[in-house]
């Protein structure tokens, strides 16, 4: 009699812990969805890299609060980013510290990845006052990583997902 009432919990938390498993998992064709829309945004550049972590170079990653992002839209590049890390070169103004910028002068590069759903993407702004390569490596699940680039500042990378616009 009691051996029976200790299977019964075991079998409860394995139907439970089935049931919350099946529900997070994504089909095939909404990861195929998800892939198309990916690819076709970031070839048409239309996109926005909303950045969850920051990986300086040198100390250890930092969490980041959600308001961190890159917009990518056909005319207008806008950068909105912390930096952690060596400058070289102080901006006079402080509050013009981070990653801060918008560009309507760009040169944007697409190419394939080295494995199959993945696209490298290089953005190189001409309108800055300071040399800034923005190099995007995005996932067909939605993940990116960027590595920024700037001449009078040490390298740092992100980690994050890519959103995609909708018209």
């Amino acid at each position: 009699m009691k051996k029976r009432f200790f299977y019964i919990p075991l079998i409860l938390l394995g139907v439970a812990l089935h049931f919350t498993s099946c529900g997070t998992a994504q089909s095939a064709a909404e990861k195929e969805a998800l892939a198309q829309e990916i690819a076709q945004n970031v070839n048409d550049l239309n996109f926005t890299f909303n950045a969850t972590y920051a990986y300086p170079t040198g100390f250890r990653s930092i969490y980041l609060s959600p308001y961190y992002d890159v917009k990518v839209s056909q005319d207008t590049v806008k950068a909105y980013l912390p930096y952690y890390g060596r400058a070289y070169t102080a901006p006079m103004n402080p509050s013009e510290g981070g990653i801060k910028f918008t560009s309507t002068d760009f040169e944007y590069q697409v190419q394939p990845g080295k494995r199959n759903g993945n696209w490298l993407v290089q953005i190189r702004p001409n309108d800055l006052d300071r040399q800034v390569v923005l190099y995007f490596d995005i996932w067909e699940n939605g993940t990116a990583r960027l590595d920024v680039s700037d001449y009078n500042r040490q390298p740092i990378s992100f980690q994050g997902n890519v959103e995609t616009k909708t018209p």
